[in-house]
C-alpha cells in the first residue's frame, strides 16, 4: 500500500476540520482491500469513520460507505469479508459464497443502444470509455448478496436508530453520496445528493455495482442506471465546491507505487492502473489548488500481487484482506513523515 499528499500542511487546517472520505471502484478485491486499510485509516480520523462529513462511494466503495453510514463496526465488515457474518448479514454471506469469477453468459443485445448512439453522433460530449459500454451486451447478474447485504445493515440501522423503525424506502442525507451512471445517457450520478433521483439506499448500490455486460442496468425512477466507476474511478472531482478541508481517498484500481509484472495480461493491468493513477493525481491537484488536504491511499506491490488481474475473483478476498491489514498500517504511518505536495 502507498499513499501521496497533496495540499496545505496540517499546521494551517482548521481546529475542526470537515473531512471527506472517498472509496474508489475496485470490485470484490477492491472492497476487501478499502475494509483492510479503513481498520488501519480508523486510528487517524479524529472521530469514528462512520462520522466523517462527507462519504463519496463509487461501486465497491459505495457498499464500504453504505455498511459505515449504517453503523456496521469495522471488525463486523472484516468479518464479512471472511465470510464469517452473523445475525441479519449471515444470509448475505451465503449469497456471496455462491458469486463466481466469471459473469454469467450475457444476453445477446447490446447493453445501451442509445448510449452507443450518442458515442457515435456526439463524440466530443461522449468519453470514449462511457460510449464503449453502451456496446457491451446486457448483463445477466442479479446482485443477490449486495442487495441483501446492504438491505439488511440498512433495516437494521432504522430499527436501532428511526423512531418509525423501518428503513426508509427513499433515502437522501445529503453526508453519503453514492456514484451511478445513466445507462442511456452517460450521466455522472450522486444518489443521496439533494439534487439526485430518489432512491432507497439498497437500489442506489447496486445501481452504482452495476457493470455493464455483467449484470443487469438498476431501473430507479424509470430510468437505468450502471456502475459509477465508468465515468470515474473514485469520483473525487465530485469533492470540488463543497467545504471539506482534508479528503481521504482509498482507490483500489490507481496505484501510486507501480509494480512491473512479467506477465502479459498484468502488464495490460498495470498500464490500466496507470491511466486512472494520472486522472487521480489531475482531480487531487485541483481539489487543493482549493484549499483542501487530498491524502491518496492506494494498494502498493505487496497487495498487487495477491490480487491479480480479475478484481472480481471472491477467492481471493480474504488473502487480500489480510494483505491490506497488513500493509496499511506501515503506509498510513509514513504520512506522518510525508510532506505536501505542491498543488
Amino acid at each position: 500500500m502507498s499513499a501521496v499528499v497533496f495540499g496545505p500542511d496540517l499546521a494551517i487546517r482548521p481546529s475542526r476540520p470537515r473531512i471527506g472520505l472517498v472509496l474508489g471502484a475496485g470490485g470484490v478485491l477492491g472492497a476487501a482491500w478499502m475494509t483492510g486499510a479503513l481498520a488501519c485509516l480508523q486510528d487517524r480520523l479524529p472521530g469514528a469513520a462512520a462520522d466523517v462529513d462527507l462519504v463519496v462511494g463509487t461501486s465497491a466503495g459505495s457498499v464500504v460507505a453504505a455498511a459505515l453510514r449504517c453503523r456496521a463496526s469495522i471488525e463486523e465488515m472484516v468479518a464479512w469479508q471472511c465470510g464469517d457474518a452473523s445475525g441479519v448479514l449471515t444470509e448475505s454471506a451465503v449469497l456471496a459464497a455462491k458469486d463466481g469469477p466469471l459473469p454469467p453468459l450475457p444476453h445477446l443485445r447490446l447493453g445501451s443502444l442509445p448510449l452507443a448512439r450518442a458515442a457515435l453522433l456526439r463524440p466530443h460530449k461522449v468519453p470514449p470509455w462511457v460510449g464503449a459500454s453502451g456496446w457491451l451486451p446486457h448483463g445477466r447478474g442479479q446482485h443477490a448478496a449486495l442487495r441483501s447485504l446492504v438491505g439488511a445493515l440498512h433495516w437494521r440501522h432504522h430499527q436501532q436508530h428511526s423512531s418509525r423503525g423501518a428503513a426508509a424506502a427513499h433515502w437522501v442525507d445529503g453526508h453519503t453520496w453514492v456514484a451511478a451512471m445513466d445507462y442511456d445517457s452517460g450521466r455522472h450520478v450522486l444518489f443521496g445528493r439533494q439534487d439526485a433521483p430518489r432512491a432507497s439506499l439498497p437500489d442506489a448500490v447496486v445501481a452504482s455495482c452495476s457493470i455493464p455486460g455483467w449484470y443487469a442496468p438498476a431501473v430507479i425512477g424509470g430510468r437505468r442506471y450502471v456502475d459509477g466507476g465508468i465515468r470515474s474511478s473514485t469520483s473525487l472531482s465530485a469533492l470540488r465546491g463543497t467545504d471539506v478541508h482534508e479528503v481521504y481517498v482509498l482507490a483500489p484500481m490507481a496505484s501510486t507505487e507501480p509494480d512491473h509484472p512479467l506477465q502479459p495480461h498484468l502488464r495490460i493491468e498495470r498500464r490500466l492502473r496507470q491511466l486512472l493513477t494520472h486522472l487521480l493525481l489531475r482531480q487531487a491537484k485541483a481539489l487543493s489548488a482549493e484549499g483542501k488536504r487530498v491524502i491518496i491511499v492506494t494498494p502498493g506491490p505487496r497487495d498487487l500481487a495477491v490480487m491479480g488481474a480479475n478484481l472480481m475473483d471472491p477467492r481471493r478476498r480474504q488473502d487480500v484482506l489480510e494483505v491490506s491489514l497488513r500493509t496499511s498500517a506501515d503506509s498510513l504511518a509514513m504520512l506522518d513523515r510525508v510532506r505536501p505536495r505542491a498543488a
